[in-house]
């Protein structure tokens, strides 16, 4: 059975703990985020320790390897995303379709060593960059393509959840504040 794209809309994230992985974005202090983001970073390596990452666990989930270079480009995205935020008033983000992009970038065949460098490279880039938000603009907007309104602070908060949650469905660890 061929892996089956993700339509849920994860926001509800921020209303509450997510059963699966145990982290509560809702109650997540905005200046968690960065060294929750280094700590995720600094786990990739160990997750990836396996015989062969690109090895799925059945045909219906990623491998290792496809969830790190997943995690990678959510990193990307979403300095991208916070960044307009800083610089534009209410910018819209465009839609991304993550299982589209894991096929046309052929996750599964990525070289492992490359990824996780990549990752942490990204990792802290976008850990710098919540870093270096200051207070004043933790109520700057940004839109989804399905409207829904993120503010720098909730974007962080829900963005850290993907990483956190990632890590959990390939290793199985679940998130302890």
């Amino acid at each position: 059975m061929p892996i089956e794209p993700d339509t849920k809309n994860w926001t509800w994230v921020l209303q509450r703990r997510c059963d699966a992985c145990g982290l509560d974005a809702s109650s997540l202090p905005f200046r968690a985020i960065p060294d929750l983001v280094d700590d995720n970073v600094a786990r990739w390596p160990a997750a990836l320790a396996v015989p062969d990452p690109a090895t799925r666990p059945d045909e219906a989930t990623w491998s290792p390897l496809e969830y790190a270079a997943h995690v990678r480009d959510v990193f990307r995205r979403f300095a991208v995303r916070l960044d307009a935020m800083l610089t534009s008033d209410v910018p819209p983000f465009a839609n991304w379709d993550q299982d589209a992009t894991a096929r046309a970038e052929r996750y599964r065949d990525q070289d492992p060593t490359t990824v996780l460098q990549e990752l942490a490279e990204a990792g802290r880039s976008i850990a710098d960059a919540f870093r270096a938000v200051p207070d004043a603009a933790l109520a700057r907007a940004g839109r989804r393509s399905d409207g829904s309104v993120f503010t720098v602070e909730s974007l962080g908060r829900y963005f850290v959840h993907d990483p956190i949650h990632h890590l959990f469905d390939v290793t199985g660890e679940r998130f302890v504040s």
